[in-house]
């Protein structure tokens, strides 16, 4: 099978894009994981767009390890603008299983989405028993086998803990991260993110993500991260989050509605053989 697709990525956090609206093209579970290996194409996750008649269209997210995402931020911002491009219009509405996100095109490749409410009740995020969302008392470990308590949870279409440390170079995300995600306490796996607060309108991050490891920027988390810290009294209602390559400015509304703006990359046409 040989198929046209298309890369983007935002601030590095990179994307597989399939366009489903015409051609039918349907992947095996292998075939997604095999697209999403850095030596085949890579990506950290592979995107369908799908035809919907009452909104510009229905995207759908698999996470390099195969596995299903009800969200991902920086693929709806860049989804958004290759819509735009292609449509000609700066504002675009995608489905998602997490509900309808509404894209605008404020700048030449600057995209803002909003994201809509946070949940933070244990049910919602969700864990396996009800316990202290703000202050998870979750412990890690530094690099100096320092134990550190603290993690707050929040669902923005996809369950994250943020853990708010001096430090994210102390900890090692590789080993910390995936113990986390898979750990009992989160029926549906978790994105874990380390947050250093520099003041109220700057955090900078690093993150694991559910499914796909360590990733150069998560939209979902910088939105979590935003959400967590305003709970925990650290900022007001905007901040940018910095990640390895970029920032992301995220803003919380008065009905704690989140939205986030940042830059996507140029669209590049791949072909695909396998």
């Amino acid at each position: 099978m040989e198929f046209k697709a298309f890369k983007m990525d935002g601030l590095g956090n990179d994307f597989v894009i399939i366009d489903q609206r015409q051609d039918q093209i349907e992947l095996s579970n292998d075939q997604i994981k095999k697209i999403c290996n850095r030596n085949f194409i890579g990506c950290d996750q592979l995107i369908f767009i799908k035809k919907n008649g009452k909104i510009d269209a229905d995207i759908e997210f698999y996470n390099s390890d195969g596995s299903f995402s009800s969200a991902c931020g920086n693929g709806t911002r860049c989804v958004a603008y290759l819509l735009s491009q292609e449509m000609g219009k700066n504002k675009i509405i995608l489905g998602t299983e997490s509900g309808n996100l509404e894209s605008k095109i404020l700048d030449e490749q600057i995209v803002e989405t909003k994201i809509g409410p946070a949940k933070t009740s244990w049910n919602e995020i969700p864990l396996v028993e009800k316990l202290d969302t703000i202050n998870l008392n979750y412990k890690i470990v530094d690099n100096n086998n320092k134990e550190h308590f603290g993690g707050t949870v929040v669902n923005v279409g996809n369950p994250h803990i943020v853990f708010f440390v001096n430090n994210i170079e102390d900890f090692n995300l590789e080993k910390i991260g995936p113990e986390i995600e898979n750990d009992k306490l989160f029926p549906e796996k978790c994105n874990v993110t380390l947050a250093k607060i520099i003041n109220e309108n700057h955090i900078k991050v690093k993150v694991w993500e559910r499914g796909a490891g360590l990733t150069k920027a998560c939209g979902t988390a910088a939105c979590a991260t935003a959400y967590a810290a305003k709970i925990n009294g650290k900022i007001k209602n905007k901040t940018e989050i910095e990640f390895e390559l970029g920032k992301l400015s995220v803003f919380i509304d008065e009905s704690k509605n989140i939205s986030m703006t940042g830059p996507v990359s140029n669209i590049d046409q791949i072909n695909i053989k396998i």
